[in-house]
């Protein structure tokens, strides 16, 4: 009998829109646009964003990853992509993917590495929902993703699906109108800051934070305890799964948030009221529930 295990997964399931037609009309034709996609396309993102192509069916694609951000980022550049590979191909040819990301719990068959479960069918049935060549994510996927500076949200309501009981509420990713003028073209100077120290007993946490980094993630980049939700992670028992938020205001004015943490967030000394962002200087501290971090420019 084979094995199974379970895990939190952040899952991507795409389908072709059209499919039948396509294949009605020109059956060889389709199916080597197809395998071309998913060797020249797919296959190179989903391995880039560290992710698992878990297979594919036909015209469909599941793949798996440990992250939502990860998940979410490999999406839009599979749409990018594609959007690229279309261009040489007439219009009643090309291929648009529908694509919907969903994080939740899988059942993994240890013998073969497939995946099972309520959220590889929940993923199934946002990706319906998304449009010809776009994406739809969960709200469970949208409460921890940060997009790129050029991408937003919209909300796309709560639909009833087929054989799941609860409404299901779905997020469209789309590109920012007029993105390439909203999007800054200053450029930083390649400078990351430290945080490095320690919690009450001694025992040492840090880590890095590349400003030109954070100067595209319009939402800014999170700070916690939950690996698979924050680009920082400081693994300690104080600390909440997502318990502070980094942010450069106006471009340069590095900022941080409490997003509502169990144990709080001060920066020298002072304890910052939840959702209200205060500066950070380079030589000063930030205390993250029980770990105080000390920030140096490297």
């Amino acid at each position: 009998m084979a094995t199974m295990q379970r895990r939190l997964a952040a899952i991507v399931h795409a389908d072709l829109a059209g499919f039948t037609r396509m294949m009605e009309g020109a059956e060889t034709r389709t199916f080597r646009h197809l395998k071309r996609a998913q060797t020249e396309v797919w296959r190179p993102a989903i391995e880039a964003g560290s992710g698992r192509l878990v297979g594919t069916a036909g015209d469909a694609m599941l793949a798996e990853f440990g992250s939502a951000v990860s998940a979410v980022s490999v999406a839009i550049d599979i749409q990018e992509r594609m959007a690229h590979f279309n261009e040489a191909l007439s219009e009643d040819q090309r291929m648009l993917f529908r694509v919907g990301v969903h994080l939740g719990e899988v059942i993994v068959d240890e013998e073969d590495q497939n995946i099972f479960g309520d959220g590889v069918n929940l993923a199934a049935r946002i990706q319906a929902i998304a449009e010809p060549g776009g994406i739809a994510v969960s709200r469970a996927v949208r409460d921890v993703t940060e997009l790129r500076v050029d991408y937003a949200f919209v909300d796309g309501g709560e639909h009833q699906v087929k054989n799941v009981s609860r409404p299901v509420h779905v997020f469209h990713v789309r590109v920012v109108p007029d993105a390439s003028v909203k999007t800054t073209t200053r450029v930083l100077p390649q400078v990351s800051l430290r945080f490095e120290g320690a919690d009450s007993g001694g025992q040492k946490f840090g880590f890095d934070v590349p400003l030109d980094k954070l100067m595209t993630a319009v939402q800014g980049m999170t700070i916690g305890r939950a690996a698979d939700q924050c680009e920082f992670v400081v693994p300690h028992a104080t600390v909440s799964r997502r318990h502070a938020r980094l942010i450069l205001a106006g471009g340069d004015a590095l900022k941080i948030e409490d997003l509502g943490s169990t144990n709080g967030t001060a920066v020298n000394g002072t304890i910052l009221p939840a959702g209200s962002p205060a500066p950070l200087q380079v030589g000063g501290k930030v205390k993250i529930g029980d770990v105080e971090l000390a920030i140096r420019q490297l």
